[in-house]
């Protein structure tokens, strides 16, 4: 190896440990219990910032299992089958060691807009095995005349999207899907130089290749106060591997629609607020994400061409909202 590269990977492994302590400082700093309103700052995001059209229902360890015996927390439109509409999918992944409880707020938001949303509740979400399970379960209860979901899901329209450790696993869903899923969303995945610290399934590695994925669409989003998920490379992916939101965005396939953006002010767990923060690693609360996640779904799920617009190339209004920074897009409408 040249002395380069040597410098190169030292970097990465010192970035790695700033960021170990960051997290722990992260973890052992005390909560904001409130935060202040927030407004959106476009018109699509304002759109589905607000709730959905549709009450929502939630089924919470009733149904089961995974092919390692995690059962699943359902969250989905409470008038199903009212007007004979089929919703779309979308398999969630917690962060390391969290549940789906921790991110109702989310994932009851989604639902009011038209999906079927699904979790594992497991705490080690990296292969987007269990994910792709949740789509299967799903989908063998769209052929089932006993369950509620009986002709209700649109078992071809499919997306993942997970946090943290969880969208190292939605990638990897999306990658290991053979088309099942179309679309992924990651918030707040780890850089890659923490991969191997996480924990494992046996025989599976979770440090998704992005280079590898040949199908689908990417949202990558992450938060401009998040050590463990920075924005920026120390050093070109192509040398070091993806160690940043840059670093993963460039290592997809230009061939492959994708977006990244960071939320300004966010940190590693706002995504689990309630919308205020009351647990650990978060600034500012889940708001700030509702607008946008909402509309790539929309888009990518539901083919709505407002939602759409949020990120075309250039034009895109993510692109240009002071809420977010870092933004890059490949998408033409």
């Amino acid at each position: 190896m040249s002395q380069q590269s040597t410098r190169q990977r030292s970097r990465v492994h010192a970035v790695a440990a700033a960021v170990a302590l960051s997290y722990a400082a992260i973890s052992g700093a005390t909560p904001a219990w409130a935060a202040p309103d927030y407004q959106p700052a476009g018109a699509v995001e304002a759109t589905y910032y607000q709730a959905g059209p549709h009450p929502v229902a939630t089924r919470t360890g009733t149904d089961c299992c995974t092919s390692t015996h995690d059962a699943y927390d359902i969250w989905y439109p409470a008038d199903l089958g009212a007007t004979g509409t089929r919703y779309p999918i979308i398999t969630w992944g917690d962060g390391t060691d969290a549940h789906p409880r921790q991110y109702d707020y989310l994932l009851s938001h989604l639902a009011s807009w038209g999906f079927v949303v699904i979790a594992p509740d497991m705490t080690s979400t990296g292969t987007g095995a269990q994910m792709l399970d949740a789509v299967t379960y799903l989908t063998e209860q769209d052929r089932d005349p006993a369950s509620v979901f009986y002709g209700k899901v649109d078992t071809r329209s499919a997306g993942a999207m997970g946090h943290s450790q969880g969208g190292l696993g939605a990638l990897n869903a999306l990658a290991r899907s053979r088309g099942v899923l179309t679309t992924a969303v990651t918030v707040e995945m780890p850089l890659q130089a923490l991969c191997k610290a996480l924990p494992l399934v046996p025989g599976q590695d979770i440090c998704i290749d992005p280079t590898t994925l040949t199908s689908g669409s990417v949202l990558l989003v992450n938060a401009t106060v998040d050590p463990i998920s920075p924005s920026n490379q120390p050093a070109p992916q192509q040398q070091i591997g993806p160690q940043s939101m840059q670093g993963y965005y460039d290592a997809i396939p230009a061939g492959l629609p994708k977006t990244k953006a960071a939320l300004v002010g966010a940190n590693h767990n706002d995504i689990q607020g309630q919308p205020g923060c009351t647990n650990y690693g978060c600034t500012a609360g889940v708001d700030g994400y509702l607008g946008y996640l909402t509309a790539w779904f929309m888009d990518r799920l539901r083919g709505d061409s407002h939602a759409r617009s949020a990120f075309a190339s250039g034009t895109g209004e993510i692109l240009r909202n002071a809420h977010w920074a870092d933004q890059a897009s490949n998408i033409t409408n």
